[in-house]
């Protein structure tokens, strides 16, 4: 296994995508939070002092996954045609935030979407801590990526 992010001294450095092709790449990604069922009810029902957590949260990821590039080091700031992000339960104690971007350029989209995802649930959390301190974001994961040498999709 060959990290690309280090040079042959083993020091990070930005790989550079220069010669790789311009083509179409989009990738998702999904955040979990686990929370009260009240807590839960209330996002659902826009009842929370802060406001609408969803409204703010969707606004919060996709301003997240256009910054990736500012927080994380080694990211290309690339151009971004499309984020977007959604949102489900399971009706009782668990929120999924979803985010699925597209860019056409030379290298892909996942850190974004991982950003965007994760963005997206701190702004939950924040919106909701003064109700349920015991939030748990607990999974943030790729769920897929196409374009580049190759797709990926996450079977678990």
């Amino acid at each position: 296994m060959k990290f690309t992010h280090l040079n042959a001294d083993g020091n990070a450095v930005m790989v550079d995508v220069g010669d790789k092709s311009v083509t179409e790449r989009t990738a998702a990604a999904k955040a979990s939070l686990f929370m009260h069922e009240k807590t839960l009810k209330a996002i659902k029902d826009s009842e929370l002092k802060k406001g609408d957590a969803l409204a703010v949260s969707r606004i919060a990821g996709v301003m997240g996954g256009k910054r990736t590039h500012e927080l994380i080091p080694l990211c290309h700031n690339i151009p971004i045609d499309k984020i977007e992000i959604d949102f489900s339960d399971n009706g009782k104690d668990e929120l999924y935030i979803f985010a699925r971007a597209k860019c056409t350029y030379k290298t892909g989209i996942e850190m974004e979407v991982l950003t965007a995802v994760s963005i997206a649930a701190l702004t939950v959390y924040d919106m909701c801590k003064a109700v349920d301190r015991g939030m748990v974001i607990k999974e943030i994961k790729l769920l897929e990526k196409t374009g580049g040498k190759s797709d990926y999709k996450n079977e678990g």
